[in-house]
This record gives structure tokens, sequence and C-alpha cells, in this order.
């Protein structure tokens, strides 16, 4: 018999893995997204590239620990997305720069979601690898596709919209 023919189906690892993982995926990405909606759609997408990974010659080593890296992938190619589509809305309307909304009552932690979530897509995606993930500049570089000076330069004009943003939403 071929090594291939008693390996051992990856269905109940993975089924067992995903009752373990569910909420730490799902908890990776709503803290880092904040809308409930977007997170249940990227942890399903997540777990449907696990599926299709675990298929693969040889199978990956699969833990939370491969999972939330496919979670992390799954929000970049979200935000990308995101940013390709607000690039063509640009484009083809010319729009201006978002405003923000006054807030009557401030808690930090809400005001700073409010603000990230007024930033492009892009900026999100810089700010949150770098500063809540904890990624080096380089990591985050390779993450949005871009060069190392680029993205020390995106995230400069992302800390300042965010410092606009944030000043303007704490009055």
């Amino acid at each position: 018999m071929s090594p291939a023919a008693v390996r051992p189906e990856p269905g109940p690892a993975l089924l067992a893995l995903y009752d373990e993982a569910l909420p730490q995926v799902y908890g990776y990405l709503i803290a880092r997204c904040g809308r409930r909606a977007l997170a249940e759609d990227l942890t399903a997408e997540t777990f449907l590239a696990a599926v299709t990974a675990s298929r693969r010659q040889p199978p990956p080593a699969m833990g939370v620990g491969w999972l939330i890296g496919i979670a992390r992938h799954k929000l970049v190619d979200h935000w990308r997305a995101a940013e390709r589509e607000e690039r063509g809305l640009r484009a083809v309307e010319e729009l201006t720069e978002p405003f923000d909304d006054p807030w009557e009552e401030h808690v930090d932690a809400v005001v700073a979601r409010q603000v990230l979530d007024t930033l492009t897509a892009l900026h999100r995606a810089a700010l949150t690898l770098r500063y809540l993930d904890g990624l080096p500049v380089p990591e985050v570089a390779r993450a949005l596709g871009r060069t190392v000076r680029a993205t020390e330069s995106l995230l400069a004009r992302a800390r300042t919209a965010f410092r606009r943003g944030y000043e303007g939403g704490a009055r």
C-alpha cells in the first residue's frame, strides 16, 4: 500500500481543532475589525481555507496558531479588497475625505475603534498589524505587499490621520 493510502483522514482532527479554536479565531478577528458580521464571515473563510489546506500533501501542522495565521491573511485580504474598492470609488466619484461625526460621551477604546473605522482600509490594516498584532515593520510590509520604506511612510500617514481623528473626536 502507498503511504497516501494509509494516511489518516484529516477531517476528525480538523473538527476537534474547530471546536477548540473557533472562539479564539473569532475573538482575534472581532478585536481587529470591530464588526460582528465581518468577523463571522472571515472566521468562516478561515475554516474553509483550513479544510482546503488540510487536503494538501503533505498536510500542514494544524493548530490554533496556524488558524490565527490564516485568519490574519484573510483579514489582510479583506482590507486590500476594501482599499481597491475605495480607490475605485475615489477615482470615479472624486470623493472627499470622510468627516468625523461628533460624539457626546467617549470611552478611549470606543473612540479608538471609531477613529479606526474612519480611516482608509490600508491605514487600518497597517496600524492594526503594527500596533495590535505587534508585527515589526518588515512583516507589516510583507503582509501588505509593499516595500519597507513605503510601509514606514504609510504608517506615518496612518498615525497622523488617526491622531487627527482621535483628537477631533475626543473633544
